[in-house]
């Protein structure tokens, strides 16, 4: 069964561990959450079916293709991107997928590295958000919470007393919302609390901050 892909494209990662490194981006099509700061409405229904083996093909023909990131959209809402995992996997790539938390990421195999946004109250998702999926992250997956009011920040520092305690802190990302909360100020909070997780920026905003897609 064909994927809905929305577009596949070559860039800088920028929003995890690895940003700064060159990544193949494939983002698939269709949400299940219409989050307030959404920056990839355009996802939402645009796309093109596409096979495994077409995408594998497209892949393979950009410069470095050692990373990969399956994002959206929702991956998870797609039947077979459990199987295109695994295919990349296989292949002795390094995949990402970026999901939004509401749906069971043990679908996908625990090889891949599981970048989980958990949707803070001013996202108005909030109550989306699976709290199962906390006790499913292996130590090598990542959290990622949308900063955009005081009340952002302590909702956040009240799920990560509920992670398990193998996980990394270090691997939980703060993120100011563009508009809401300047970095600055979320630095200085996490600096007064000592809660020894990461400050993140968007790096591909900051690198071409006029670009809405494709990057």
């Amino acid at each position: 069964m064909p994927l809905k892909i929305n577009e596949i494209f070559y860039s800088i990662q920028g929003e995890s561990l690895y940003a700064g490194l060159p990544c193949v981006f494939i983002r698939l099509t269709g949400c299940n959450l219409r989050c307030a700061y959404c920056d990839t409405r355009y996802a939402y229904d645009d796309g093109t079916g596409m096979t495994i083996p077409d995408i594998l093909r497209q892949v393979e023909g950009y410069p470095a293709a050692a990373i990969v990131e399956i994002t959206g959209g929702e991956p998870l809402l797609q039947e077979e991107t459990p199987a295109l995992v695994d295919r990349l996997l296989d292949q002795g790539r390094t995949v990402l997928m970026e999901t939004n938390g509401s749906l069971d990421i043990s679908r996908i195999d625990s090889r891949c590295i599981r970048i989980m946004d958990i949707k803070s109250p001013s996202s108005l998702m909030e109550s989306y958000n699976d709290p199962n999926n906390l006790l499913r992250l292996a130590p090598h997956d990542q959290i990622k919470f949308i900063i955009g009011t005081p009340g952002d920040y302590t909702f956040a520092l009240n799920v990560i007393k509920r992670l398990p305690p193998d996980f990394p802190r270090s691997s939980v990302l703060f993120s100011p919302a563009f508009g809401s909360v300047s970095p600055d100020l979320l630095a200085r909070w996490i600096l007064r609390d000592g809660i020894g997780i990461r400050l993140h920026l968007q790096l591909h905003k900051l690198i071409w901050p006029n670009v809405d897609r494709g990057v």
